[in-house]
C-alpha cells in the first residue's frame, strides 16, 4: 500500500510591488518559500528594496519552524543581509495567527558589534467578496544601539502602516493596489534627514501577490 508523502513545500509572493512618486520611482519584494511537514518546516525568506534603479536595503533569511499549538509557530535561524551593507545577524521569534485571524509575526536578530534589532508584523485580511479584499497591515522595526554609519538609531526606528486592496483573478494570483504611509523616529529620522531624505512618506503602489 502507497502513502502520500508527508513532506509538502510551498513559495508565496507577499509583496511584489512598484510606486511613483515627486521623489522617484522605487520597488519592493517579500518572497518566502517553505518545504517539510504540520509540525517542522524549513523557512527561506527574502525582502527589499529599490529607488532609482538602486537597491537600498536587501536580505534573505534561512529559518527552522517548528509548531507548539496549531496556530503558532517558533522560528530560528540566521539573516544574511547584503545592501546596504554585508552583515550576518542569529534570528529568533514567533508568527502565527491571533484571535480575530490577525497575522502576526514577532522577531529578533543579534549582529555582529552587540547590535540587536526587533521587528514586528500584523496583517488582517477585510473580505469584501470572495474576490475583492482589503489587507490593511502594520509593521515596526527598533534597534538597541546607535549606528550612524548604517543610518539606524536606537530605539524605535520606523512604522510603516499600508492599506492594499486585492483582486483575487484565482486564489494563488491577485494584483493589488494600495497606500503605503512610512514615518522613522527618533535617530534614524535624524539620520535621513542629515543624509538629504524625508523621515515621512506616503506613496500609492500596485503589485502582485501569488503563490505556488
Amino acid at each position: 500500500m502507497t502513502h502520500a508523502s508527508q513532506v509538502a513545500w510551498q513559495i508565496e509572493v507577499d509583496r511584489l510591488e512598484v510606486w511613483d512618486t515627486d521623489q522617484g520611482t522605487g520597488e519592493l519584494w517579500e518572497v518566502e518559500a517553505w518545504v517539510g511537514g504540520d509540525l517542522q518546516r524549513l523557512w527561506l525568506r527574502s525582502e527589499g528594496s529599490r529607488s532609482d534603479g538602486r537597491t537600498d536595503n536587501a536580505d534573505i533569511e534561512l529559518l527552522f519552524g517548528r509548531s507548539v499549538t496549531p496556530w503558532w509557530e517558533v522560528l530560528a535561524g540566521v539573516r544574511q543581509d547584503t545592501r546596504p551593507a554585508s552583515r550576518s545577524w542569529a534570528a529568533i521569534g514567533v508568527e502565527g495567527t491571533a484571535p480575530g485571524m490577525i497575522e502576526l509575526t514577532a522577531m529578533a536578530y543579534a549582529g555582529s558589534g552587540g547590535q540587536v534589532q526587533l521587528k514586528a508584523e500584523a496583517a488582517y485580511d477585510v473580505r469584501f467578496s470572495n474576490r475583492l479584499i482589503l489587507r490593511p497591515s502594520l509593521e515596526a522595526t527598533a534597534a538597541l544601539d546607535d549606528e550612524p554609519d548604517q543610518g539606524i538609531g536606537s530605539g524605535l526606528n520606523g512604522i510603516e502602516a499600508g492599506w492594499r486592496l486585492r483582486y483575487e483573478i484565482s486564489p494563488r494570483f491577485a494584483p493589488y493596489v494600495g497606500v503605503v504611509h512610512e514615518r522613522l523616529f527618533g535617530g534614524t529620522a535624524a539620520h535621513a534627514r542629515a543624509a538629504g531624505d524625508a523621515a515621512r512618506d506616503t506613496r500609492v503602489v500596485a503589485g502582485l501577490r501569488g503563490w505556488w
